[in-house]
């Protein structure tokens, strides 16, 4: 069942089959990205058991509502990933425009619409990203889809490590989400930003959240609630500096969380969280200089990067994590 305080589950009348292969780009290996998302300390939306994937997803329902699901991913072979589709109910029963919407999520969450040619063209011409993108060769920039749960993940990590981060995220998520639960496990949802928007701050501030941190997340949420914020109003911005700008009127939100969520989310390839102390380390460490490098000196490294500095961004953060 889906639980979130009253019974949402409905089978569906419409048998189709729940099994679909996606045709991925060169270049492109599943290995290096799931690794990537096994590196994560503490995770609690995605499961990873020998080589597949499985992540419960919010799907159309067929009437204008939303249905949650389970989709699994593996690799069929290197230019094949083969996807499986479940029901809140744990069975086959699937529509055909939910499969449309899982391969749309799958494509959108592993970046498969870039052409990474040029960036691995300019990154062989890089004295320092020539060395990162050996041993992840086929690693895309792997995203996170919904806007608020990006938001949300950069507010949560804002002046916190990693772990503690992961941590308040699975706290969040167990307090305020949905799970589907199959075969007896429990396959979490991030919380929608509706139902945060409801919440008294004291409620996050329970599970560890700084009184701020709790009021940026609420207030976030607010916007994107009542339709003032969304990645549409975003990507037309017409530029990723003036989404930059829109972001950065938030309250809560500086240029690093803006700059994350135009990379992870909106996939602008100029976003660049040059304020990042990640960044700095892979630089500091990369180009064996004895301090972390300044602002400026980073964006003099990136000179060569244009267009690419958010691709270049994640793939030095790859040499840490």
């Amino acid at each position: 069942m889906w639980y979130n305080g009253e019974d949402v589950t409905r089978r569906l009348a419409i048998l189709t089959g729940n099994e679909r292969k996606i045709k991925v780009p060169e270049p492109f290996r599943f290995t290096p990205n799931l690794a990537y998302l096994a590196g994560a300390a503490n995770e609690c939306l995605y499961r990873i058991r020998e080589g597949r994937l499985r992540k419960a997803l919010r799907l159309p329902d067929g009437s204008g509502g939303q249905a949650a699901g389970l989709l699994e991913l593996r690799a069929e072979d290197e230019s094949l990933l083969a996807l499986r589709l479940w029901n809140a109910a744990g069975t086959e029963e699937v529509l055909p425009e939910q499969m449309d919407a899982a391969e749309a999520y799958v494509r959108d969450w592993f970046d498969l619409s870039r052409d990474l040619a040029p960036f691995y063209a300019m990154a062989e011409r890089d004295s320092l990203l020539q060395r990162t993108i050996r041993p992840f060769y086929g690693l895309r920039l792997v995203g996170i889809p919904d806007l608020f749960e990006a938001l949300s993940w950069g507010i949560i990590g804002q002046q916190i490590n990693l772990a503690f981060a992961h941590t308040l995220k699975r706290r969040l998520v167990e307090a305020c989400g949905e799970y589907l639960d199959i075969g007896g496990e429990r396959h979490w949802l991030f919380p929608p930003a509706e139902r945060v928007a409801e919440l008294p701050a004291a409620a996050l501030q329970e599970l560890q959240m700084t009184g701020r941190k709790s009021e940026y997340l609420i207030g976030t949420a607010r916007l994107i609630a009542e339709g003032r914020l969304s990645k549409e109003l975003l990507a037309q911005a017409g530029s990723c500096a003036e989404a930059e700008r829109m972001l950065t009127g938030i309250r809560g939100i500086g240029p690093w969380t803006a700059n994350y969520v135009l990379m992870r989310c909106l996939r602008m390839p100029a976003a660049f969280p040059v304020g990042d102390v990640g960044l700095q380390n892979a630089v500091r460490q990369l180009a064996g200089m004895d301090r972390k490098p300044t602002q400026e000196e980073l964006y003099r490294l990136a000179a060569g990067w244009t267009g690419w500095e958010s691709y270049a961004t994640f793939y030095l953060w790859r040499m840490l994590y």
